[in-house]
């Protein structure tokens, strides 16, 4: 491996950096965007059952708040129940877009290195060719220096190519992921509105009207 990176020349440093920090993010990512971990099964249901049986009391705002990005969501409807319904909406909007700014997270570093990998390796490539000109010479060229310009215009470009496509993949697996449990906070966070402001909760299915 060693032997490759030296073939390589200097401009494959900025491509190792990239390559670790792009592993790094992917696995802290596959960590925390976790389905149990960011909307756990049931939680609606819990915090339905509490607020039916004792209403909302700071504790169960404070344990909601702390328990996944969807308990903060909630706990931010429960907080305005005594409101009118679109305050309440609003407040879960407004919780929403910050818990989806903290889903996201390193996702666009994630995706910078996705779209810069391909050039920095461009760039390598383009120092191995300045290599392979200045090895030229009146009396002919020097074998060794064009061989090693070979190497780092060659490596360079499959090293940056090779990191740019799992980067790519897992950007928009993440973004996949993101917006899909967002679309279900959503549909949750409506049906606990619909709870609080009188309508009857149907748990297997949609809310429908007391009548």
């Amino acid at each position: 491996m060693f032997e490759i990176i030296q073939a390589a020349g200097w401009p494959i440093w900025p491509l190792l950096i990239a390559s670790i920090i792009a592993v790094a993010l992917i696995i802290e990512r596959f960590i925390t965007l976790r389905k149990n971990k960011v909307i756990p099964d049931g939680l609606l249901d819990k915090a339905v059952a509490a607020y039916q049986k004792q209403g909302i009391t700071v504790e169960l705002v404070a344990g909601l708040a702390k328990d996944s990005p969807l308990g903060q969501v909630l706990a931010a409807g429960l907080r305005n129940h005594k409101s009118p319904r679109y305050v309440m909406k609003d407040a879960i909007e407004e919780a929403g877009r910050g818990v989806t700014h903290e889903l996201e997270r390193y996702l666009t570093t994630l995706g910078t290195i996705a779209s810069i990998s391909p050039l920095m390796g461009l760039f390598g490539t383009v120092v191995g060719m300045i290599e392979i000109f200045g090895s030229q010479g009146p009396t002919g060229g020097s074998p060794v220096q064009l061989a090693h310009g070979i190497s780092v215009a060659l490596y360079n470009t499959g090293f940056g190519l090779v990191i740019a496509i799992p980067a790519m993949i897992f950007f928009r697996h993440f973004r996949g992921t993101v917006e899909s449990f967002v679309h279900e906070m959503e549909q949750q966070s409506s049906k606990l509105v619909d709870v609080v402001h009188g309508e009857r909760f149907d748990f297997g299915g949609s809310p429908k009207q007391q009548g």
